[in-house]
């Protein structure tokens, strides 16, 4: 089996959805599959086969969560030094416009945009990949080429 590399903080986010569908919500659509098949007819009881969707869309969710975790390597990125690599926070300033932008390189199953974490596999992720501050790096975007150059590199 491929191990999955996560920060710490990425594997408690996971392990903690994992816990919470578990716990809380296959108990819930399970209430409410019982709840539906009590208004007779299930062949044309909407709620029954929402309730049947949602619950299939949940176990699909549990089992990805479990093979995460399972597979799951934890890198401690406090222990972490030097160019860019797995796990480091990286500020850039975009040589276009001069705007600062702050990601933290992550693996793919807590990459958010919205929250500065790339994927190591993503086009920023990979171009960033053993660079060190003050390099240059050219990174081909499905918007175009962008330029950027490394201010620091960070690994809390």
């Amino acid at each position: 089996m491929r191990q999955t590399l996560l920060t710490e903080s990425g594997f408690r986010t996971l392990d903690a959805e994992l816990k919470s569908l578990k716990s809380d919500k296959r108990p819930a659509i399970i209430k409410a599959i019982a709840e539906a098949r009590e208004h007779g007819d299930l062949s044309e009881n909407a709620e029954y086969h929402a309730a049947k969707e949602q619950q299939g869309l949940v176990e699909r969710r549990i089992r990805e969560l479990e093979a995460l975790v399972g597979s799951a390597e934890v890198i401690d990125v406090t222990r972490l030094s030097g160019p860019v690599k797995f796990g480091a926070t990286v500020v850039l300033v975009d040589g276009g416009s001069g705007k600062k932008t702050t990601y933290q390189v992550v693996g793919e199953p807590e990459a958010d945009i919205r929250k500065g974490r790339i994927s190591t596999s993503s086009p920023i992720g990979r171009a960033l990949i053993g660079k060190s501050e003050g390099d240059d790096v050219e990174v081909s975007t499905p918007g175009g080429e962008r330029d950027y150059t490394i201010l620091s590199i960070r690994y809390i």
